[in-house]
C-alpha cells in the first residue's frame, strides 16, 4: 500500500474513533474500526509520525499523504488528550457519587504519581503475564464450580500481599454477546492490580448461547457467587464480602446478579444459596433486555439479536422472560452500592441504557449509585491497558477500596454493638 493510501485510511479510522458512525448496522464495524485505534491512539500516533518522516525524506513527496497524516496526527492527538481527562471525568462521578471526602476514607488520599499518566504500563499494553509476574500475582486455574466442563471452571487471582485470611473479594464476569468469551481474556489488568494489592480475584466462565440459551448464563453467575461463599477462604478471601464486575454481556450479568439476591428462577437446585453481593460495577452494559426504555437501540437488540440468538423465544409471546433478564426491571431498594461505567461513543450498547438504569436506581435504591460516563469511550475500551482503561481501573480501585473500608468499620460496629448487648 502506498503511503498516500496508508495516510487515508488512517484518517479514516481517526475520524470514526472521534465521531463513530451511528445506526444498529454499522455499529458493530463502526466499533472494531474505533476500539483499537482510539485505545491505541499513542502508538498510532508514533507510527504515523515515522512513516510522514521517512517519506519526507525520500525523493518523491506526496503532499496529499503528508497533508493527510497531518490530520491524523492532529486527530490522535485530540483522542489522546480525551483519554487522559478520563481522570478527572472518573474522579468527578466519584465526587458526585460518594461524597467530596470519599477520600478520607481510603487507606491514604492517591498521589500525583496514582493520577497521573501510566506511560510505562502502556507502552506494551498486550503483556498481561509479564505485568501479573512482575507485581507477583499467581493464578489458580480451571477450578471446577459447576457441572459444565470448560464452561464450569473459574481462575483465582491471589498474590505474595494477600492475607491468610479475610480479603476481599471480587468477581469478574466475562463479556462477549453471551456467546462468545473465556475467562482469561477480560478484565485482566482491573484482576492483576488488584490482586497486587491482596484482594482476591474470581474470574468465571459460563455456559453459552445458542447451545445454551438463557437463563444459563445468569445460572451460572449465581452458582459462581455461592461457590465463592463456600470455598473462597481457602484462597484467603473473606466470604461476607463480594463485589462484582464485568463488562458488556458481563455488564449486564453483574448488574442483574446485584439487583437479583436469592432470586430462586434464576437458582434451580440451590435456592437455598446466598448470592448476594456487596458491591456492582459493570462496564458498559446491557440494562435493557426487554426494550422497556423505548431506546429504538434496544429493541433492535432485542429483536434481532437476543431473541433469536440468546434466549431463543417471542419478546411478544414471553416478554416476561425479557423483563426477567433486565436489570433497569429488577431494581429494588435493597439494591448494593453501584459505580455504573460507559463510553459516551459506545455504538454496540446505547448509553441511553446506562442513563436509565442509573435513573432506576437512584429514584429506588438506598444506597450510594455513581455514574461515569467517558467522554469518546467505546465499547470494550477496559480490554487491555490504555490511558483510558488505566485511570479507570485505578478509579474503580477507590470506589472498591472506599466500600471495603466502610463495609469493615459497619462490621466492627456491629460486632461491638452485639458484643456490648
Amino acid at each position: 500500500m502506498g503511503f498516500a493510501r496508508r495516510q487515508l485510511v488512517t484518517a479514516a479510522l481517526t475520524a470514526n474513533a472521534i465521531r463513530p458512525l451511528p445506526g444498529f448496522r454499522t455499529g458493530i464495524p463502526a466499533f472494531f474500526a474505533g476500539w483499537l485505534t482510539g485505545e491505541l491512539a499513542p502508538q498510532v500516533l508514533g507510527l504515523t509520525a515515522a512513516d510522514a518522516l521517512a517519506h519526507s525524506r525520500g525523493t518523491r513527496r506526496d503532499p496529499r499523504g503528508l497533508a493527510l497524516a497531518a490530520l491524523s496526527s492532529a486527530g490522535l492527538a485530540f483522542l489522546i488528550a480525551q483519554s487522559r481527562r478520563a481522570v478527572i471525568d472518573a474522579e468527578d462521578a466519584l465526587v458526585e457519587g460518594l461524597g467530596v471526602d470519599y477520600v478520607e476514607q481510603l487507606d491514604a488520599k492517591p498521589t500525583p504519581a496514582e493520577l497521573a499518566t501510566p506511560w510505562r504500563r502502556i507502552a506494551n499494553p498486550f503483556a498481561f503475564r509479564a505485568a501479573a509476574r512482575r507485581a507477583g500475582v499467581e493464578v489458580h486455574r480451571d477450578i471446577p464450580f459447576a457441572p459444565y466442563g470448560r464452561r464450569g471452571l473459574l481462575d483465582v487471582y491471589t498474590s505474595e500481599v494477600t492475607p491468610a485470611a479475610g480479603a476481599p473479594v471480587l468477581l469478574q464476569v466475562h463479556g462477549g454477546g453471551w456467546t462468545i468469551g473465556n475467562k482469561d481474556q477480560q478484565g485482566l489488568p482491573l484482576m492483576q492490580h488488584l490482586a497486587a494489592k491482596g484482594w482476591v480475584c474470581v474470574a468465571i466462565n459460563y455456559r453459552l448461547a445458542p447451545r445454551d440459551p438463557w437463563p444459563a448464563q445468569i445460572v451460572d453467575v449465581k452458582a459462581a457467587i455461592a461457590w465463592i461463599k463456600a470455598h473462597i477462604t481457602e484462597y484467603g478471601g473473606d466470604p461476607d464480602y463480594l463485589a462484582i464486575t464485568g463488562g458488556s454481556a458481563g455488564g449486564h450479568l453483574t448488574a442483574l446478579a446485584a439487583v437479583t439476591p436469592n432470586a430462586p428462577e434464576f437458582q434451580p437446585g440451590f435456592e437455598s444459596a446466598d448470592t448476594s453481593v456487596q458491591a456492582a460495577v459493570p462496564y458498559y452494559g446491557v440494562y435493557d433486555l426487554a426494550g422497556a426504555s423505548g431506546l429504538r437501540t434496544a429493541e433492535l437488540m432485542r429483536d434481532k439479536f437476543l431473541a433469536p440468538l440468546v434466549f431463543k423465544r417471542s419478546p411478544r409471546s414471553e416478554r416476561t422472560v425479557f423483563e426477567q433478564a433486565s436489570p433497569l426491571l429488577r431494581v429494588t431498594p435493597e439494591a448494593p452500592d453501584f459505580f455504573v461505567i460507559h463510553g459516551s461513543r459506545d455504538t454496540l450498547v446505547d448509553p441511553g441504557q446506562a442513563r436509565a438504569f442509573v435513573a432506576a436506581l437512584r429514584s429506588t435504591s438506598r444506597r450510594t449509585v455513581t455514574y461515569a460516563e467517558l467522554p469518546g469511550a467505546q465499547h470494550a475500551f477496559d480490554i487491555f491497558p490504555s490511558i483510558r482503561s488505566q485511570h479507570l481501573v485505578r478509579a474503580t480501585d477507590r470506589f472498591l477500596h472506599w466500600h471495603w473500608n466502610r463495609w469493615r468499620r459497619a462490621q466492627s460496629s456491629t460486632g461491638a454493638d452485639e458484643a456490648l448487648a
